[in-house]
């Protein structure tokens, strides 16, 4: 194990009120400080069933360049599909702490699959109030099942259904986004991999937290990603920062949240230079 799990520390601490000092952000970081309320600016949301293609696409281009998130809804994916794949994450860790070890990222491992605490060093010994399991969905070749809960026993199947729906919903992004640069439909998924694009899950799991104004989830970051497609659930928490400040997401009951990623920005920016040029 790498470092004490903050599901562990969070069952000790529940009771006392407090939280270990190195969880305790900076007040340029704390939520509590940060967080501008009064006025809540949404990011879009979209009908992804849209039969329009031209407005569909001029929604996502406008979405993704503004804001660099959005939420879809109607997407296609069944409601039971991510209801179970959110059931075998609870699933998962809510076992004993010793079987999730089994799945612990190796301490010399240079991948990020696996059970983990923590994905980078953080300034001045701060911690995140998170655990994480993480793994590959797709392509079949560059899934290693090793980082795959066999227990409870549906998480295999569950994750294989979401995936198959998955690849669709990120197809149609990739298409709606390269034809509203003004390329052809498949340009911009050649452009991250293709067929060889490889899709990650990651399973955040935030303990209950006896001190939330004080301690973060997640850090703030861009994702390393070409595209994030995020599952949220009723537990607020999410937040974009524009305009010098914090938002809240609002949560949308079986919404997609699409972020745009640092792979995609690039290749976006690469884009629009050629066709400036």
């Amino acid at each position: 194990m790498d470092m004490e799990r903050v599901q562990a520390i969070a069952f000790s601490f529940m009771t006392e009120g407090r939280i270990p000092p190195e969880f305790i952000r900076s007040e340029k970081e704390q939520p509590a400080i940060t967080t501008l309320h009064g006025y809540d600016p949404q990011i879009p949301t979209i009908d992804f069933s849209d039969p329009d293609e031209d407005s569909l696409t001029r929604l996502i281009a406008e979405a993704s360049r503004d804001w660099g998130m959005f939420q879809i809804v109607n997407h296609g994916i069944p409601t039971h599909v991510i209801n179970n794949l959110q059931k075998v994450g609870e699933d998962f860790f809510a076992l004993p702490q010793v079987e999730k070890e089994l799945y612990a990222k190796p301490p010399d491992s240079k991948s990020i699959e696996g059970y983990g605490t923590r994905l980078q060093k953080e300034e001045e010994g701060k911690r995140a109030w998170v655990d994480h399991l993480f793994h590959k969905i797709w392509p079949p070749s560059a899934i290693n099942y090793q980082f795959w809960p066999k227990n409870p026993p549906s998480y295999r199947d569950a994750n294989e259904v979401y995936a198959k729906c998955l690849r669709g919903v990120a197809d149609k992004l990739f298409s709606r986004l390269s034809v509203g640069l003004g390329l052809g439909e498949k340009e911009l998924r050649e452009s991250v991999g293709g067929d060889e694009l490889t899709y990650l899950l990651k399973i955040n799991y935030y303990p209950p937290c006896p001190r939330p104004d004080l301690a973060l989830g997640v850090v703030a970051h861009t994702d390393m990603s070409a595209i994030t497609i995020l599952v949220p659930n009723h537990v607020q928490g999410l937040q974009l920062f524009r305009d010098d400040h914090w938002f809240d997401v609002k949560y949308i009951p079986n919404a997609l949240v699409i972020h745009i990623g640092d792979q995609l920005e690039a290749s976006l920016y690469l884009s629009l230079s050629y066709m400036y040029i």
